[in-house]
Parts: C-alpha cells; structure tokens; sequence
C-alpha cells in the first residue's frame, strides 16, 4: 500500500498567506524525504482559508525542490479554464517533471468561485465532462486541430493559422505516454461520477470527509465502469484519503486531534461542515445519507473521521479499514494547518516510519 498526502489546504484566515503558502511548500518538501509517493494539492479562487488558487502554479514551484515525489493537481477545476490551457499547462508542467505529474481535475464545487466567473447558473458538471473530453483529444490528435464534439461547447481548431514550417498551430504532448495519470476526487455517496472515471480509465480518490460507510459505493461503481467497457478494475488504482494524527503519546494524539479547541483539526471539520450545511451538501455527516434536519453535532464528525492515538492504535485502524473495503491502493494523508510544528511533523513522520512499515506488513504488501 502506498503512502500520499492531499491538502486542500485550510489555514485560519488571520494568517498571512505569505506564511501558509511557505508552510504548505514545506510539508510537500518533507513528505517527498519522507517517501510519500504522492501530493495533492487543491485549489480555490475566493476562499481566504484556502489559501491556494492555482494548484498548478504552486505544485510547478515544487518541482525542483522534491526528488520522486509525484505531484498532482487536486484538484484542477474544469469550469474555471478552457480545456486548451488545461492541456498546454499540464502537457508543459509534465515535462518539467519528468513525469512527476499527476492530473486532479473536478468540476470545481464552490459557489463563490463560480459567481465570481459569471457561472453561478451553469451546469458545472456538464462543463468538467466536456472539458475533460477536449483535453483528451488535444492529446490524442495531431494538428491541424479540429475538435468539434457533439454537444459540446468548447470548439478548438488551428486550420486557419496552422504553419508546419513555423510549427504554429500545434501543442506538444505530455511527457508521459500516452498522458499523465487522471484522478478524480469523490466526494459524494454513491456518485455516478465515479462510474465514469472507470470508464475513462481515470483514477478514484475517496474524500477524508466521507464517513468510512460510503467508502463501498465508490468501489462499487468504479469497478461498474470498467465492467461497462470490458475491463476488470484494479484495487491498486484506488486511493482513500483519511484525517490522521499519530503522536508517541496517545493523549496528545487525541487532544491535538480531535478534543483540544485549538485543534486544527476541530478547526477543520468546523468550517467544511459549515460550508456543506449551507450548500445543503452535509448529507455526507448523515449515517442515511439524507440531509440532516438539523446539525450534526461537531463531536459525532470528529470521532467518526478523525483517525487519532499512538503508532499501534492507528496501525489498528488502517489495517481494519483496509480489510473492510476489501482493499485499496493507496492511504492517503489529508494534511491539515500546522498549528503545532512539532506534533503535525511528528505525525507525518511516524506515519512513514512506523504505521505504514506494519500496515503493509500485516496486509502482506
């Protein structure tokens, strides 16, 4: 089983950007030391919290300070752009890294960024599938490009100004072949969204806020999707992300992770349960999956997705999750505002150096 790290990331708005932007390079730089095989980082455009705005942007000025690490989008907001720029910059940022690239991509889910854009109204998942079927085949094709897709509002064509002598009008494939690995984060029960990314060969990543209860309606329909084009799924291809604070104590793992109110975790939790409550999205803290009439308590959501104690408690948890989802690829570490340095350190430490040894040991991986 493989180790990675996704953030989206949240920071307390009271501090400076300059600051969390600096801490967020860091972890990413210790995580590639570490051995993580992979980091994601997420993007918003009017989210003081969330401090990134470009994923790409930032992961690309990580790319000469990490080593093996692979660094993905997480994710890349398909509304936002033109599929022409998603597949220039990420065919460009591939090439960078050698290959280090992984391409997050999603609809892009928070209203604010969409009013902002003057897209507030738009079916914002009918614009990801059709940009993500344009970038497909800026990859796939040769120039002259003449993309026309039915029923698709994105037209992309080079007839006119094409000149092979100058080579205008084309745009250079991936360094990777035939393209960088696409992930796609699920962040709802039983999305048929997933079943598409099965179909497209598109890779699964579980949210850390879902409860563990839904974590089998992804696999589900993932591996529906592969059968719906003749393919057999591979557990491999499937990532879990889960909220974890390891400590060699295990009353501090606990107070830092779920019961201190300086916690940044509580923090957290607090403030994406208010954002989903108010987009009527809180189903996900339901155990029926419907939305809650009224709050779910902040304590119930913390000991239900809050993955908090000592090396052996934790190793406990990850191998008993891993066994009730029948397996999975990759855990994946949400990382969280390092309000203490040094225990958000140790716990990515000791998640590398002592849970992950036993986990993969006791799965036989």
């Amino acid at each position: 089983m493989r180790l990675g790290y996704f953030t989206m990331p949240v920071h307390p708005a009271t501090r400076s950007p300059t600051d969390t932007l600096r801490e967020d390079r860091e972890i990413i730089i210790l995580a590639d030391e570490l051995g993580y095989h992979d980091a994601f980082v997420g993007e918003h455009l009017t989210d003081l919290i969330e401090n990134v705005t470009s994923s790409m942007v930032f992961q690309a000025s990580l790319i000469f300070s990490t080593k093996q690490i692979r660094l993905g989008t997480g994710t890349t907001n398909l509304s936002h752009l033109h599929p022409v720029l998603v597949a220039c910059h990420a065919a460009m940022f591939d090439h960078m890294a050698q290959g280090r690239f992984i391409l997050g991509v999603s609809p892009g889910a928070l209203p604010s960024d969409a009013e902002a854009l003057g897209i507030f109204h738009e079916d914002r998942n009918k614009m990801f599938a059709e940009s993500i079927d344009v970038i497909l085949k800026i990859w796939e094709s040769n120039a002259p490009f003449d993309i026309d897709l039915p029923d698709n509002r994105f037209k992309v064509s080079t007839k006119l100004t094409y000149d092979d002598f100058t080579n205008t009008g084309k745009m250079y494939k991936p360094y990777q072949t035939p393209r960088p690995e696409i992930v796609g984060t699920v962040v709802a029960p039983f999305s048929k969204g997933v079943i598409a990314m099965g179909e497209k060969d598109f890779h699964p990543m579980s949210a850390n806020f879902l409860y563990d209860k839904w974590l089998p309606s992804h696999w589900n329909n993932y591996a529906q999707g592969k059968t719906n084009v003749g393919k057999v799924a591979d557990r491999a291809d499937w990532r879990v992300a889960r909220t974890i604070m390891v400590n060699d104590n295990d009353r501090v793992a606990k107070d830092y992770g779920r019961e201190s109110e300086q916690s940044p975790y509580r923090f957290y939790y607090r403030n994406l349960h208010h954002k989903l409550r108010k987009g009527k999205r809180d189903a996900v803290f339901s155990m029926d999956g419907q939305t809650p009439e009224n709050p779910t308590p902040l304590e119930e959501i913390l000991d239900k997705l809050v993955i908090a104690g000592g090396v052996n408690e934790v190793t406990e948890k990850i191998i008993e999750l891993h066994e009730t989802l029948g397996g999975f690829g990759e855990l994946v570490y949400a990382g969280l505002d390092w309000s203490d340095t040094q225990l958000a350190r140790r716990s990515m430490v000791l998640m590398a150096e002592e849970v992950m040894p036993r986990v993969r040991k006791a799965i036989g991986a």
